[in-house]
């Protein structure tokens, strides 16, 4: 009964070690796959907007300023204490009356006006407030849709949030990637040949920095 017992034994790593392959792949498979379609939109933006992003002159004389002029309540700027300027109502006035976008990048005051900058993707405002009366100039400039997919590649302007989902972006693409290689590991017959291909690809990416980039 020994004797029928020791193969059985010897073989069960064997076994263990086919099960924990046959896993692996699966679960490389799984990764890959599900999370690839998940990523589709996220890869397609970035590949479109890199195209874009390196030919912006492709897309020149899309952008519209629009100039204004107005009013707003002296009291609110013309305070000698410049703490006690209302600089929360003058930039809702700026957004619910006059259409302003984007965020807050600047609010100076001087001895004669302020200024305040507003910036979004692919768009910029800015307001010249005189304190002693109150008026204004305000001009917005947009740049397009090419310009506002642009920015948002570049994450420039457009908030904390989008610049989270850049970052768990990136991360998914960097799971299909190493999923992908994970693939290629267990494939038997395509191991080697894939793992050159990758190697010549790096190479070659080198290389065309080494020889393109001044």
């Amino acid at each position: 009964m020994t004797s029928n017992k020791e193969p059985q034994n010897a073989s069960a790593p064997g076994k263990h070690k086919h099960v924990w392959k046959k896993r692996g792949a699966a679960w490389s498979r799984w990764l890959h796959l599900y999370l690839s379609m998940l990523s589709f939109a996220v890869v397609l933006f970035f590949a479109v907007t890199g195209l874009t992003l390196n030919h912006a002159e492709w897309f020149d004389g899309q952008q519209a300023e629009n100039k204004r002029t107005g009013t707003l309540p002296a009291a609110w700027v013309n305070a000698p204490d410049t703490a006690r300027i209302r600089k929360l109502e003058i930039v809702e006035l700026f957004r619910s009356k006059y259409g302003v976008k984007g965020a807050v990048s600047d609010f100076l005051v001087e001895d004669d006006q302020c200024s305040v900058s507003f910036k979004g993707p692919g768009y910029s405002a800015d307001a010249f407030i005189n304190r002693p009366d109150g008026t204004f100039k305000l001009t917005e400039l947009r740049l397009g849709w090419v310009a506002v997919l642009n920015d948002l590649h570049k994450g420039r302007d457009s908030g904390p949030g989008w610049s989270w989902l850049i970052d768990i972006s990136a991360v998914f693409l960097t799971v299909v990637s190493l999923s992908g290689l994970a693939m290629l590991f267990f494939l038997k017959n395509k191991r080697v040949k894939g793992l050159v291909v990758g190697l010549v690809g790096g190479i070659v990416c080198y290389l065309l920095y080494w020889l393109l980039v001044p």
